[in-house]
């Protein structure tokens, strides 16, 4: 397993350097200078000129580049163009937000899909079944920012349970204004793991160890719980990690949705004024992200199947 792990590490490094050098090239391809946008169409030539220089813009993208990841192995992300402040202290306090806001989605998620998946499963193709099949494929058809806005509209405007949009000023706050953004990625989340934990469930309770486990007169909950569920949650975190994986970088959409100043709504205001460090910084988080959470999907696969630390 040790051996596994430091694979999976080495191979995570060369993923993340591939995706810096090529995030860091498709960046500077996009249509747009940030130092025009930064002092205006109608700045003088000398200026924008001036202004290109002291930002290292007039270099060439190799040297741009090879500054970067220098600056990358010195714990140094760079300076936001924008915001004339290093990169590293204006990502830092945003990324808490984003974090939160992904745990807490998940959570539901899984307090809502695991015990649906169970039942759509064990009552396969009977009302219970039909109903939970349903509601399922409502929630991948849904938009998430419709569903957002909705949420807001009922349980903001109207019922005033939480607040519209922000992040609060304590825990209790950022958990309270941090629920219905957290819903909105559940109801994403939640119908994938219902509909992938069934179709598992369903294959395993028909496997031919299942089959002995309820000749030998073992309890259907012991069946059920710890040898058909157990195997059936390998594929369902398989999943779940993958599709956590696209929220981390499709949180624009509900960020932007609910004010939430983490790493998504930052990534729409540094795109719209191409602040170039700070977008290839919040790529690298991005994808640091979601190498972190596959990481922990495989370091669950032997916790649930001990057959996999061998």
């Amino acid at each position: 397993m040790t051996a596994y792990l430091v694979r999976r590490l080495l191979h995570a490094v060369l993923v993340l350097a591939i995706l810096t050098l090529v995030a860091f090239m498709l960046i500077h391809l996009v249509p747009g200078d940030p130092v025009r946008i930064m002092l205006g169409a109608h700045a003088p030539p000398a200026a924008v000129r001036q202004v290109r220089h002291e930002l290292g813009l007039d270099r060439s993208l190799v040297r741009q580049f090879a500054s970067f990841a220098g600056g990358l192995f010195r714990g140094d992300l760079g300076t936001s163009i924008n915001l004339q402040r290093p990169v590293g202290e204006v990502l830092g306090p945003r990324i808490g937000p984003s974090i939160l806001l992904l745990l807490y989605g998940t959570v539901i998620s899984l307090v809502v899909a695991v015990p649906l998946g169970v039942l759509s499963a064990l009552y396969r193709n009977r009302p219970v079944d039909h109903v939970i099949r349903v509601l399922a494929t409502i929630g991948l058809a849904m938009p998430a920012f419709w569903f957002g806005l909705l949420l807001v509209e009922i349980f903001s405007l109207r019922l005033h349970f939480f607040p519209v949009a922000g992040y609060g000023d304590s825990l209790f706050g950022h958990l309270r204004s941090l629920t219905l953004p957290a819903v909105t990625v559940g109801v994403y989340l939640a119908p994938l793991v219902i509909r992938t934990l069934r179709s598992s469930l369903n294959e395993t309770l028909a496997a031919d160890f299942i089959t002995a486990a309820r000749a030998r007169g073992f309890e259907e909950r012991r069946v059920i719980g710890k040898h058909a569920l157990r195997n059936a949650l390998i594929a369902t975190v398989t999943i779940l990690a993958i599709n956590i994986g696209y929220l981390i970088s499709g949180s624009v959409v509900i960020e932007s949705v609910f004010n939430i100043p983490g790493l998504g709504s930052l990534l729409v205001s540094t795109i719209s004024v191409r602040d170039f460090p700070t977008i290839s910084a919040l790529t690298l988080v991005f994808g640091v992200l979601v190498i972190v959470v596959n990481l922990l999907a495989d370091l669950s696969y032997a916790l649930i199947d001990p057959r996999i630390r061998l």
